[in-house]
């Protein structure tokens, strides 16, 4: 499968230059180019086949107009979701200390990743990584790099945009029993129903964006959302004080030495998967504009910045402050979400509790548009590289339309897939923590037994290792306490 190209503008507009483009073997190759605005092509020249897809065509790339602001929203609304309200089950396994110092290196350690992952967007002159596949190739060679990285980063998108399916189609049940706990109705929407109304929105809104730079607004009202319902949950639990009889002993928690062991695997694991979106970093910086006196990499590091600070603001509140409200009966499934739903229920208004549920769904729609536009940006260049030609808009609808049934038809399917975050969270971690280091050393090639290619090295063998170390609690949990598989059966 040809890999779309890297080619970015350098020099002036208009000027001979040349450019960078990785052809179909995953080689950088340069050629002679006259560079031109798009204003300046006439109509024909832009859709004529020339053998090499153009980054124009897909829809990741198409709009190179981003701003800080917008990769600020993309980077939030990608960054937040349900998985933050977990982290205080961490707390519980690991207690006050231990859950500090884990979530503040995790923090530390992927937002280092990040930082990697921008420098190299532009490591080689005058190309741009604009994709996570793409940069692996770069690093690791055709074969190698495809192996490595094609998998789970299709796998982490799609399975994403279903638990997306799952938690909003679900929190829109509880939505309408919350509204209606006297209606009169004697035939409900069902859990099935209620995924297919969520993945009908879900389309309907990726249908008006055909790139991951018109998402922008979406990823606004998103980032609004999911930083609302973290805020409102840990001041709410603040403000109503902790629960009765409450402990705060690890030891409690878990009796047996063997459970203690899976306890703190497990909370490894849900301190790193709620750090989401590296996945998407790539493309989100591909949606801005580069040129030799400002890179892409200054508006990229603005955003990162702000957003993480934000994003810091809501990780640490909601796992000391939820940890503080219920010590040791932190409940074990749904986080934060189940704890508000089943324990304070009685205790909380309507509107509060409305309110909540409206903006996690709200989130969930529309950071379903982020993270499907990879699997839209592969099946599109799929489509480009037969057809030699863009995808008309037909042809992009039913992509979307194809997309949206193929994910909805999982959800049903599969609907006890949260059971397994850990999981599959564990599967695609080390895109978070392992491979960027891996790749810096193999782009940069800093001097061997250096600082840096020590601490790389380091970090991208720990980040393989934590991948696999979650993988193994997630599956010991399940030998453990068994699996309610409800196959086309969402309850």
């Amino acid at each position: 499968m040809g890999e779309a190209p890297v080619g970015c503008m350098q020099g002036e507009v208009g000027s001979d230059s040349k450019i960078h483009i990785m052809n179909d073997d995953g080689e950088i190759v340069s050629m002679d180019h006259y560079l031109t605005t798009d204003d300046q092509l006439p109509p024909d020249s832009k859709d004529e086949w020339n053998g090499i897809i153009n980054d124009d065509w897909l829809p990741i790339t198409q709009s190179r107009r981003g701003t800080s602001w917008t990769a600020t929203f993309h980077l939030l609304c990608s960054g937040i979701g349900i998985q933050t309200l977990s982290l205080p089950l961490a707390f519980m396994y690991l207690g006050w200390f231990w859950g500090s110092l884990c979530l503040s290196v995790a923090f530390v350690w992927q937002l280092y990743t990040i930082g990697l992952l921008m420098s190299l967007h532009e490591s080689v002159p005058g190309a741009r990584f604009s994709r996570y596949l793409q940069l692996s190739i770069a690093a690791f060679g055709v074969k190698l790099g495809k192996l490595l990285a094609i998998f789970p980063v299709m796998y982490l998108s799609g399975g994403t945009c279903v638990m997306f399916i799952i938690t909003g189609g679900g929190t829109m049940k509880l939505f309408y029993q919350l509204l209606c706990e006297d209606c009169s109705s004697k035939h409900p929407l069902t859990t099935t129903e209620w995924f297919l109304v969520f993945i009908f929105m879900a389309i309907l809104v990726s249908l008006f964006c055909p790139n991951l730079n018109s998402v922008a607004l979406v990823s606004l009202l998103g980032a609004i959302m999911a930083v609302g319902y973290c805020t409102i949950l840990w001041i709410m639990f603040l403000a109503k004080g902790k629960i009765d009889n409450v402990v705060y002993d690890p030891s409690e928690a878990v009796t047996s030495e063997s459970g203690r062991v899976r306890s703190i695997f497990t909370a490894f694991g849900i301190i790193a998967v709620a750090f989401r979106g590296h996945n998407v970093v790539l493309e989100i910086q591909g949606t801005m504009p580069s040129t030799p006196n400002r890179s892409s990499y200054k508006f990229m590091s603005k955003a990162v910045i702000a957003s993480y600070l934000i994003i810091a603001m809501c990780f640490f509140p909601i796992a000391i402050v939820g940890y503080w409200a219920f010590g040791n009966k932190f409940p074990i499934n749904g986080g934060l979400l189940t704890a508000i739903t089943r324990t304070l229920n009685y205790h909380t208004s309507k509107p509060v509790l409305g309110l909540i549920y409206v903006q996690v769904i709200i989130s969930c729609v529309t950071a379903f548009q982020i993270y499907s536009m990879v699997v839209y940006d592969n099946l599109e260049r799929v489509y480009a590289s037969k057809a030699r030609q863009e995808c008309s808009k037909l042809i992009r609808m039913g992509i979307r339309i194809f997309f949206g049934g193929l994910t909805f038809f999982i959800s049903v399917t599969f609907p006890f897939l949260p059971s397994l975050a850990l999981l599959i969270g564990g599967i695609s971690l080390h895109l978070t923590f392992g491979y960027p280091c891996l790749m810096w050393i193999a782009i940069k090639k800093p001097p061997m037994k250096s600082v840096k290619w020590w601490l790389n090295l380091g970090l991208g063998c720990l980040g393989i290792g934590l991948s696999l170390l979650v993988v193994v609690g997630a599956v010991w949990n399940l030998v453990c306490r068994g699996l309610d598989a409800n196959f086309f059966h969402p309850r």
